[in-house]
Parts: structure tokens; sequence; C-alpha cells
């Protein structure tokens, strides 16, 4: 038993140590840089393509769930026919 509480503690012990060693580069400054440039675009699609993209089909099911919530509305307002 004290084998493997030894063991555990070892192991802890390792990914604590190797994770401290590994530096993670501050990339802040070209973020702050990238977005506050002036180039006439909304903030909302400095990123790059991807928030081009996120923004298109975001705006497409927003356009589409508009569409499908007025047709329910129009549906359901409708009278249904007595046979």
């Amino acid at each position: 038993m004290w084998r493997s509480l030894l063991s555990l503690r070892q192991i802890s012990q390792r990914t604590i140590s190797t994770a401290s060693r590994r530096q993670l580069e501050n990339r802040v400054p070209e973020k702050q840089k990238l977005f506050q440039e002036d180039n006439g675009l909304p903030v909302y699609l400095k990123g790059g393509a991807m928030d081009g993209l996120l923004y298109r089909v975001t705006m497409g099911l927003t356009v589409v769930g508009t569409g499908y919530v007025l047709y329910e509305l129009m549906v359901a307002s409708m009278p249904k026919k007595q046979k």
C-alpha cells in the first residue's frame, strides 16, 4: 500500500514540476495590436476568416429561425376548416 501511495506522490510531483517548466508565449500584445488596428472592420470580424464564417452562419440561422417563427405564427392564427 505504501509503495502505491509513494508512486502516486512521485507521479503527481513529476506532473506538476514538468508543467511549471513549460512557458507559454504571451501573445496578448499581438492580439491587442490586431484588434486596435483601424482597418474599417467591425471588431467581431477582425479575427479573420473564421470570424466571418461564424458571423454569416449566425446571421443565416437567425434569418431562418425568424422566418420559421413567423410561419408558425401565421399557421397558428388561421382557423382550422371544419369538414
